[in-house]
Formats: structure tokens, C-alpha cells, sequence
């Protein structure tokens, strides 16, 4: 891992990205969510199991794992057999190849600068092995097993168009075009990687066509890399393609720049780079069964971001167009709601670093997330601060400053001392799904039982 002083200066600058999930996984587009789990197991199976028999696997709500799950005893395999009957999965190609031929860039790349997000990475190819690209290097078992039309070329474009960052996801570890199906359980998931020589080349050959065709400002590999690959090679290359490049921790090797958990926080500040990677709903794929009540809503999201910030990482939210390559309604609102959020806030998210403290709660019980700014301190308040806002311990210069961020920036708070520490008089400000204030010189950090009258 190379300190995160190393990373990419864009990168760190950027904060959020978006991942787009699209494929032949999304034309059944489907997972079970919690609740329906025990009664599609009542309902679809020939004999019914307790969950607690069923592979875990087969309970997966990730859609784009749909492949894998339909081939368990379980509620995708029900599902399939009510909704298809023997169909292949490898059927599903004509609705998505008809899907691909309609299908408009544009509107993805307006939605991700729209959000505010500073990067965008689409899927090259999944575990299903389908390839996004017409590839010079064909799969050897299914030869048709790529699209046509250059999605990842197109979209690319797009992206590139409005001043957006262009990383590219390709599944190293899986690909069940070579077999290993299906995976039970996820411990079982590093024993599913192909190990034959061919396919290590294949998927070498693949990435160095991406770097070479898309030059993508990330490598976002996923599930490792085949034990006969040639990482350590493809990272070196493209570090001279794209200096500014960045690799993330999936290839498993030393040479990367950011660690990428999912669905993951951190208690406090990181010293190196990181990433959490989570969609915006419960999957990566489009789940037909998915509604508003499975999303984050903005709030969530700013909330979120807010605090992977504050603690050195960068957040890549998954969003999940349909069958079509629509992004569905639902998610479409709550991404237009946090980039106005942005538009107005973005100043206290963007090229910002870490504080002393990543977090704290005022006096009256609203957490606060802290990021810098050269001499310039944000304090993002993750909830209504009240008419007036105190932060245990955060006593100012006497010469400082604080504004408001946001609808009225400018405004100047009055500041008085308090037995806490500085009391700001913030007033009665309007619904958002944070607030946030700006402190110039910024202090040297919280003063734990600070003396009254020393703000």
C-alpha cells in the first residue's frame, strides 16, 4: 500500500464517485430482500427447508450475483423457475443485447456530474464474464459473450465530457464462463478463482486492453486476481499509461493505492487512503424488488459522505439502471438531492483533508464532523443545530471568523464565549440534511475542559 501522502492528489480531491452495475444480471434483475425470504422458500420450493439449511449464498441480495443464485436451492432458484421456467442464463443476452442498441450514454454521465460526484466506474465485465466492450480477445467458451456497441467507450466520452474522472471495474477474481459454479458461501469465494494459466492470461490480456484503449484514471479490480497472473506487470504498465492512475486493493498485491471495504465505516481518522464502496439500495444490480424504502435517502448519503471524509476516505456509492439502462426514478431523486446539497456545501467535501478530530456532538446531542482546509475549519452538522450551537471543547482564536456554508453563505455568526467553549448564534436555518460552518484560522483542535471566557 503506498502512503496515502502518494495517492493521487485528484483522487483525494475528489471524495465521491459512482459506480454503475449493468448487465445481462440485470435483465431478471432480481434478489430476495429479507422479508420475502422464508415465504419464497414456503412458496417455490418443491420441499420446503428452513433458512437455516439453505446455502448462504442462495439468500444473497446482491441481483448481479443472480447467476450463482439461481443455481442454489433457495428463493432466486424459485423465483427463476416461476418467472422462466429452464431458461439458461446465457438466454438473457437477447433482451440486453436489444437493451444496449437503445441504450444512451448521456443521461448516465448528466445523472453522476448532476449527484456531484468527482469520478465514475462502470463494470467492464461482472462474474458472469459478459464483457461491456467489443474486446479483441473473445471468451474461448462463449464467443458472442460481448457486446457490439462500446458501452465503456461510449460512456467513457460522456463521462470525460462534463470534467469527470473514468475508472474501470473488471471482475479479475471471477468469472464463471471458466467453471467453478456455483459458490455456496463466500469463505468459499478464493477457491473459485480460476487457477488455469489460460485464464490468467485472459484476464491480463483484458486489462491491459482497457488501460490501452480507455487510459482509466482507476483500476478498480475486484475478488483478487488468478494465481497464474501477471499483476505486478499490468500495475507497472499502467503507472507509466496513467501516472495519476489509481489501483485499488482487490488485486491483492503491495502496489496499491486505496483500500476499498464495502459497506464499511471507519471509527476515526485513516492515516491511509480508503474507499468504502456500498450501493445507494440493498444491491449492486438492479433489484426489480427494490423500492424507496430500501434506499438511502439523501440525507443518508450526505450523512455518510460527511463522515468518510472527515476520516481520510472517499465514498463510491453504486447506483442500479434496469433492464433498459434506465436508472430507476427513486434513485435518480435522491442522487439530484445530494448534488444540490453539494452545489451548495461542496466546499466543505471537496479537496478537503482531515482535522485533528473527525468527529464531535454539540452540547445539544448533533453529531459534527470536522474537515480542513488549509487555514479554514468545516463544521459539518449532521442534524438541526438549533438556534444556537456549541462544540465541547472548541475554543477559537480570538481574531477567527465563522460563516455560514450553504443557502446564505457569507453570513458572519456572532460568537460569544461559553463554559463549553465558543457558543455560535446560528439562528433558525432551514431543513437540510446537514449544516455546515466555517471557521477561519481554524483552531489547533478541541480543548478538553477549556476555561470559560477563553473562546
Amino acid at each position: 500500500m503506498r502512503p496515502a501522502s502518494e495517492t493521487p492528489a485528484w483522487y483525494r480531491d475528489a471524495k465521491f464517485g459512482i459506480m454503475i452495475h449493468w448487465g445481462l444480471y440485470s435483465v431478471p434483475g432480481w434478489a430476495p430482500l429479507d422479508d420475502e425470504v422464508v415465504r419464497l422458500l414456503g412458496a417455490g420450493l418443491a420441499e420446503p427447508v428452513e433458512p437455516s439449511t439453505v446455502d448462504p449464498l442462495a439468500r444473497h441480495s446482491y441481483a448481479e450475483w443472480y447467476q450463482n443464485s439461481y443455481l442454489l436451492d433457495g428463493p432466486t432458484r424459485a423465483y427463476h423457475r416461476r418467472t422462466y421456467g429452464d431458461r439458461p442464463y446465457a438466454d438473457f443476452r437477447s433482451e440486453f443485447t436489444a437493451a444496449v442498441r437503445r441504450w444512451d450514454p448521456e443521461p448516465w454521465a448528466e445523472l453522476c456530474a448532476d449527484a456531484g460526484a468527482r469520478y465514475v466506474v462502470p463494470t467492464t465485465k461482472h462474474h458472469d464474464g459478459y464483457l461491456l466492450w467489443p474486446s479483441t480477445r473473445p471468451n474461448p467458451y462463449l464467443p458472442h459473450w460481448q457486446t457490439r456497441r462500446d458501452v465503456i467507450g461510449e460512456l467513457g466520452a460522456a463521462v470525460r465530457g462534463r470534467g469527470l474522472r473514468y475508472g474501470l471495474y473488471y471482475s479479475g477474481g471471477l468469472d464463471w464462463t471458466f467453471g467453478k459454479l456455483p459458490i455456496r458461501r463466500m469463505v468459499d469465494v478464493p477457491a473459485s478463482i480460476p487457477d488455469s494459466v489460460e485464464y490468467a492470461r485472459y484476464a491480463d490480456a483484458h486489462w491491459h486492453e482497457l488501460i490501452d484503449r480507455y487510459r482509466p484514471s482507476v483500476l478498480w479490480n475486484d475478488i483478487g486476481y488468478p494465481p497464474a497472473g501477471e499483476p505486478h506487470r499490468l500495475i507497472a504498465a499502467y503507472r507509466v499509461a496513467v501516472p495519476d492512475g489509481v489501483v485499488n486493493d482487490r488485486f491483492q498485491v503491495d502496489e496499491c493505492d486505496v483500500h476499498t471495504p464495502e459497506y464499511a465505516r471507519r471509527a476515526g481518522i485513516d492515516p491511509e487512503s480508503w474507499e468504502t464502496v456500498r450501493a445507494l439500495g440493498l444491491s449492486f444490480g438492479w433489484n426489480r424488488q427494490e423500492t424507496s424504502d430500501h434506499l438511502l435517502t439523501a440525507t443518508d448519503v450526505v450523512r455518510l459522505l460527511a463522515d468518510v471524509v472527515s476520516k481520510n476516505g472517499n465514498l463510491l456509492l453504486g447506483v442500479t439502471p434496469d433492464d433498459q439502462g434506465t436508472v430507476p426514478g427513486a434513485q435518480r431523486a435522491v442522487l439530484g438531492e445530494v448534488g444540490r446539497w453539494l452545489a451548495g456545501h461542496g466546499e466543505a467535501i471537496y479537496g478537503t483533508r482531515p482535522w485533528h478530530t473527525a468527529e464531535a456532538v454539540t452540547t445539544a446531542g448533533v453529531p459534527v464532523r470536522f474537515t480542513r482546509r488549509d487555514d479554514l475549519l468545516y463544521g459539518i452538522v449532521l442534524g438541526d443545530p438549533g438556534p444556537e450551537l456549541c462544540v465541547p471543547g472548541l475554543v477559537l482564536e480570538s481574531d477567527a471568523q465563522v460563516r455560514l456554508v450553504g443557502p446564505a453563505a457569507g453570513t458572519v455568526l456572532p460568537v460569544r464565549a461559553g463554559p463549553d467553549g465558543a457558543v455560535l448564534a446560528v439562528g433558525h436555518l432551514p431543513p437540510a440534511p446537514a449544516h455546515v460552518f466555517a471557521v477561519r484560522p481554524a483552531p489547533t483542535g478541541l480543548r478538553r475542559g477549556a476555561a470559560p471566557g477563553t473562546s
